[in-house]
């Protein structure tokens, strides 16, 4: 467009000074060698131009018959390298479609027409035709081959960190990484591999930094770096907690600070302060992470965070943990636990079964039990519960790739993953089984006798079953095991006046699957906690 426009403006300033010329006439005289010739000096001024532009043509003939041998060589390199680019081209379409022949023909032949130190593609579709060929050791030699040179060192380290993942190299691995995030930390890939080798030599501070610059450089999001941070400063103040408690604890209010509903953070930080006597704030930090996810790990902690409290007072730290929220399995379970600790049994067993109806699992099961073996010693009715124990869900514990910890662990142990560690239930059951109605109503348990007696005898009587006015009695569906068939009054009425007697047994007849409790151990029990596994 400015060549258009500069173009009429000089047409224009021609055109103005031919009209300029044209209204003032006039004649010039030029004398050569004895002669005089006379024009006028609209002539003179059209013979100018004309001469001027016979040089500036004849000009350009010559400088194009001089350049031609150079002109007619760019033409031929031209059209080779447009065809080397084609080839190129061709050559990474056949390599990402996995056709390695054509790749490894297209890469020879752009070779021969492209120059590599001018095209650096050409090294990569070569490493891509040895690795559809399966020559690794060829790959790795052109993958070596890019670290020399700085446009193709970031492939290059892609290339062999791919490689030794191949091979199970993990140190290899994460060296490549390594030396690809210290160039370029904006790298994903060399990004978490780096983390995953800081954090599993415990580089706390290292693994910090690299966070630090995912976010700088807009890798991850705000929120995904807060929670990593949080994270880390926990590991750290784990770390740090015996060797330097000012440390950790810094640590440790700072991961609070990034994630306040981050659990062992919040534990992390109120432990630290618990030991330094510091209880007002370590508890106020406990109850803004409850409020936000009841975990036992807390209640634990918010009930034992003065040592010399008496039972009761437990008891009143995890009635106040209930207050902060309501209507949560987890929250009568802590009550239930401090009730048992003061022998509240009459409150520990309502909490736990008020657990039970919210969440129905096999610690609150568990937590009955012992409830029941401190008040009433009863076997019967522990084993019972200890056997619904067994059909119910298991409670959530710390889970990552399979694993299942009582404690938090900021890597999992198998992938190496950072915050891989979530609160939740294991998946080891494939279901529930099939039962009755048992949870739903008290159900009568006899209690074991304290010596064998004889088996008792079975009514037997065809009046029973079926009488003459009446049709036959539909079966009764099966109830479980430790359920008892009432005898109802239209039983004892169908049994006809002339039916003989039978006399009781003695005593009822030991459940095969209770054997009761022998006396010389009833007397030496003490009181203790049932756990499955």
């Amino acid at each position: 467009m400015i060549r258009i426009l500069i173009f009429l403006a000089a047409v224009f300033a021609l055109g103005l000074g031919f009209a300029w010329l044209a209204d003032r006439p006039g004649e010039m005289v030029v004398t050569f060698n004895g002669y005089h010739y006379q024009v006028s000096l609209m002539v003179a001024a059209v013979a100018i131009v004309a001469v001027v532009a016979a040089v500036m043509i004849v000009w350009w003939l010559i400088k194009s018959l001089w350049n031609s041998p150079y002109t007619i060589s760019r033409y031929f390199r031209v059209r080779r390298r447009d065809r080397g680019y084609q080839a190129l081209s061709t050559g990474m379409i056949a390599a990402g479609a996995g056709d390695g022949a054509l790749a490894r023909k297209k890469s020879k032949e752009a070779a021969k027409l492209i120059r590599s130190d001018q095209e650096p593609l050409i090294q990569l579709l070569e490493a891509q035709a040895s690795l559809l060929e399966g020559d690794h050791e060829g790959a790795r030699e052109k993958f070596e081959a890019m670290l020399d040179d700085p446009e193709m060192r970031l492939l290059g380290l892609r290339g062999l960190y791919l490689e030794a993942e191949r091979l199970g190299d993990r140190n290899a691995a994460r060296h490549y990484a390594g030396r690809a995030a210290s160039v370029a930390p904006q790298l994903a890939w060399a990004a978490e591999s780096t983390l995953e080798d800081l954090t599993g030599r415990g580089d706390w501070d290292g693994a910090l930094k690299l966070v630090e610059a995912q976010k700088s450089t807009r890798q991850i999001e705000r929120d995904a770096a807060n929670r990593r941070r949080a994270v880390l400063l926990t590991a750290k103040a784990q770390a740090l907690t015996d060797s330097d408690p000012n440390a950790a604890k810094a640590a440790a209010l700072e991961a609070n600070k990034l994630a306040p509903d981050f659990a062992p953070a919040a534990v992390a930080a109120a432990n630290l302060l618990f030991k330094q006597n510091d209880v007002r704030k370590g508890s106020k930090i406990l109850e803004a992470a409850w409020k936000a996810e009841p975990h036992p790990e807390i209640a634990e902690l918010y009930t034992h965070a003065r040592p010399g409290d008496a039972v009761v007072d437990r008891l009143n730290r995890a009635k106040k943990l209930q207050e902060l929220k309501r209507n949560n399995a987890e929250s009568s379970m802590t009550v239930a636990r401090a009730a048992l600790d003061a022998q509240d049994f009459s409150t520990a067993r309502r909490e736990a079964e008020a657990a039970i109806r919210m969440d129905r699992r096999e610690g609150a099961y568990l937590l009955l039990a012992d409830i029941e073996e401190a008040e009433t010693g009863d076997q019967g009715k522990i084993r019972q519960l200890l056997s619904k124990a067994v059909r119910a869900p298991r409670d959530p514990a710390w889970v990552a790739d399979g694993v299942v910890s009582e404690r938090w662990a900021p890597v999992s142990p198998v992938s190496g993953k950072l915050d891989a560690f979530a609160w939740r239930a294991p998946m080891e059951r494939l279901g529930q089984l099939i039962d009755s109605h048992e949870d739903e109503a008290d159900v009568p348990v006899l209690a074991a006798p304290a010596k064998p007696t004889k088996e008792a005898e079975v009514i037997d009587h065809p009046a029973i079953a079926r009488t003459s006015s009446e049709a036959p009695i539909e079966p009764k569906p099966a109830v479980g095991d430790d359920q008892v068939t009432p005898v109802t009054a239209a039983a004892f009425a169908a049994i006809p006046n002339d039916a003989e007697p039978v006399e009781p047994a003695e005593e009822l007849a030991r459940l095969p699957d209770d054997p009761g409790v022998d006396p010389d151990d009833e007397a030496e029990k003490s009181p203790r906690r049932f756990r499955l596994f």
